[in-house]
């Protein structure tokens, strides 16, 4: 049975550190779980992480032994916006930032698989936001990214130039919210080595 890795099968997941591409992002389907304030110490993240993970494992595991079709876990992904985007830039106020976290899971991903996917998981484990996660299907269209390499904390100079310089300079403005991908598991890997998709939704300008 072949492994499909989907980092490698969908373009927008790949990216060029220093370089800022615009592509155009598929509908996809997601696990969602919503909530608010700075991630390194709001238990509602913590909550999150330990809520998504299970459901996908269980998604995959069930997609193999059911269906033939296996694939490789996505990373963790997460929509960040504030009321004054300037929170992430030059201002960094983390208590102040909205975030979605997100694992990405095939498009053959029913309601029914993931309801399943839950109820499984609630009789095992029951991490404590399990009920907060939700199946979704998001459509980003056309977005600039780029791979930053380096700490979170290190990321606001790429976003102020991405948001203030490389967007308008390609005659585009800023839609939906800012996106990033987390290719390394910062729980693992040492922050001057973490590897980070920063994505943000655009449209023409005019």
């Amino acid at each position: 049975m072949d492994k499909v890795d989907f980092k490698k099968t969908i373009a927008a997941y790949r990216a060029r550190r220093v370089r800022f591409d615009v592509v155009d992002v598929p509908e996809l389907r997601y696990l969602m779980i919503d909530g608010h304030g700075d991630p390194n110490s709001s238990t509602l993240f913590r909550g999150a992480v330990e809520a998504l993970y299970p459901v996908a494992y269980t998604l995959k595991f069930t997609s193999k032994s059911e269906l033939g079709r296996d694939y490789v876990v996505m990373p963790l992904e997460g929509l960040w916006w504030a009321d004054d985007m300037a929170s992430f830039t030059t201002a960094r106020d983390k208590n102040r930032w909205h975030w979605t976290l997100m694992i990405m899971v095939p498009e053959w991903t029913d309601n029914a698989a993931f309801a399943a996917a839950v109820d499984t998981v609630a009789r095992k484990r029951s991490p404590e936001r399990l009920n907060d996660v939700r199946l979704e299907t998001a459509t980003e269209g056309r977005c600039v990214q780029t791979l930053h390499v380096g700490s979170f904390d290190d990321e606001a100079d790429v976003l102020d130039h991405m948001h203030h310089t490389v967007i308008p300079d390609h005659g585009l403005r800023m839609t939906g919210r800012h996106h990033e991908i987390y290719l390394t598991d910062p729980r693992r890997t040492p922050p001057h080595k973490q590897r980070t998709i920063l994505r943000q939704p655009v449209d023409d300008a005019s």
